[in-house]
């Protein structure tokens, strides 16, 4: 886990080699075959692959419209906040945007015009995965840091809920615990749930914004504040009960709690300048694949470890069928450098045996490359171990490597798709104007008629004029008198004829029904 905390602080580029390859083909005097190493993915930026929920309903400001004002200038309320217009907007997603320079987007809670009662707002992150974290978590608040907040975590998708760390202008007036720093942890402490005044108190700076989860702290307890001393951090998450369980989550919460005051206390008189804003969430980790797997992808929405050593399960959790001599086990940082990898095993073979999930009966070893590739792979696969999908077909995220059914026909509608082919998830790559996974469908404002193409007319933006009818999005069907793509041209204009007869006969019908009327008279 941690040789890329060395990585991202610029430390140890030596550390990168340990645990990033899986396996390699070796000869030796037996002859060629597989030897396993522990590995696991990259870390990268979790944040893209999250997804968010606020609560309670309500919290997000808006509906209705509502004025706001800052700390800096709390009498001039003049900012606002509506959900029903975009540049006033400020919806959950703005904590993940990309920000243009210069331009800063954020989630804005409601402000607390009900005080006393408190201003409680929870903001869930959930990945549907295990996940290790490798680097601080970092929260970016606009005008202002809670005063009071904690963050949680949950193992189980958020069926159950475990403090991870508590956030206090007073840790004692709060939660009834005393103020403390990670970096003052020792190494049979390092797990300890605290809770600091590092990031909650008033300072009056703008730049003083973000709140921290420190893991890197936490990390060089055990390798020191320069990281090297990674042998004995590797050491420490094999040996150290709880350790490596204290840096994996499936879900973060942040529960806030009490506004940042500008001060002392509460101004009764008012009450606009208080409530919360998250203009980014950092979360910096790997998926967890119990050092069997280096690759991690994202399929169906969510994260998916592509497991190696004859493992399988979303966290490589459980040996594949036919693999199941011996019991599975996690791989294992120790012994340096390289680990310990606990490959499941198949009854009567070899781990030189080249694997090809059940796809191919045969090998054949490739000299000049030094490696062993499957032959013939069937069931629409492909790949050195029939692990990939031929082109025109996708991964079936249901299905194990090893069933027949893995792959499953993209079957792209040929009129509106580019080509036959489908992204790992099953969607095609459309024209202009199709929509859908099979891009057979069309997006607002186009029709379908043998593809795609542009409404000429609907009900909302290209609108029949002078009482013209919308006809299958297609034409409008104009009234007599009129004419044009959108009967916005009167017939007067280009056949003065037809206009002047049509003028005379509407005079004589006029004539005729006065006459009547005075008869009746």
């Amino acid at each position: 886990m941690l040789y890329l905390v060395a990585f991202l602080l610029h430390c140890l580029p030596l550390a990168m080699g340990h645990y990033d390859i899986c396996k390699s083909w070796v000869t030796t005097d037996d002859g060629p075959s597989w030897e396993f190493y522990a590995c696991q993915p990259k870390a990268m930026r979790m944040k893209d692959y999250v997804t968010v929920k606020v609560d309670p309903p309500g919290i997000t400001c808006g509906d209705p419209p509502e004025r706001f004002c800052t700390h800096e200038n709390p009498y001039l309320c003049s900012d606002e906040c509506d959900a029903s217009t975009p540049d006033l907007a400020h919806p959950p997603k703005l904590m993940f945007d990309k920000e243009d320079e210069g331009l800063v987007t954020y989630w804005q809670s409601v402000t607390w015009s009900r005080y006393p009662e408190p201003l409680l707002a929870n903001i869930t992150l959930s990945w549907n995965k295990s996940i290790e974290l490798t680097d601080d978590i970092v929260v970016t608040f606009e005008y202002g840091r809670p005063t009071i907040m904690m963050l949680e975590k949950s193992l189980d998708n958020g069926r159950t809920w475990h403090p991870y760390q508590y956030y206090a202008d007073d840790c004692m007036e709060a939660f009834g615990m005393p103020a403390r720093r990670v970096r003052d942890l020792s190494t049979t402490s390092a797990n300890r749930i605290i809770c600091t005044e590092e990031y909650s108190r008033w300072v009056g700076s703008k730049k003083e914004k973000n709140v921290r989860l420190e893991v890197r702290d936490r990390f060089a307890i055990f390798a020191g504040q320069d990281f090297r001393n990674m042998d004995n951090l590797y050491t420490r998450l094999e040996s150290a009960k709880g350790l490596k369980d204290f840096f994996t989550v499936t879900d973060l919460r942040m529960r806030l709690l009490r506004p940042a005051l500008g001060g002392t206390y509460v101004q009764r008189e008012n009450l606009y300048k208080y409530f919360y804003a998250v203009s980014n969430i950092e979360v910096t980790g790997r998926c967890k694949c119990n050092l069997h797997a280096n690759l991690c992808s994202f399929k169906e929405g969510t994260l998916q470890c592509e497991c190696e050593h004859n493992t399988t399960g979303q966290d490589c959790g459980k040996c594949k069928k036919n693999f199941r001599t011996r019991s599975w086990r996690a791989g294992s940082y120790l012994p340096l450098p390289n680990g310990s990898p606990n490959a499941c095993a198949a009854a009567g073979s070899a781990f030189g045996n080249c694997e090809c999930y059940g796809h191919s009966n045969r090998c054949s070893y490739i000299d000049f490359l030094n490696v062993v590739t499957c032959v013939s792979c069937k069931h629409n696969t492909r790949g050195q171990h029939c692990q990939h999908c031929r082109l025109g077909f996708y991964r079936n995220g249901s299905a194990e490597l090893d069933d027949e059914n893995v792959c499953i026909e993209c079957n792209c509608n040929q009129i509106g798709s580019l080509h036959d082919r489908c992204n790992e998830t099953g969607y095609c790559e459309c024209r202009e104007g199709a929509a859908g996974p099979k891009c057979d469908d069309c997006l607002p404002n186009y029709y379908w008629r043998q593809g795609c193409f542009p409404n000429v007319c609907d009900e909302e933006l290209l609108i029949c004029q002078n009482g013209g009818t919308c006809y299958q999005n297609q034409r409008c069907i104009c009234p007599a008198g009129y004419q044009g793509i959108l009967c916005e041209q009167s017939k007067c204009d280009s056949d003065t004829k037809t206009c002047n007869s049509a003028s005379r006969t509407y005079l004589s019908l006029t004539t005729f029904l006065i006459g009547a009327l005075i008869l009746q008279l």
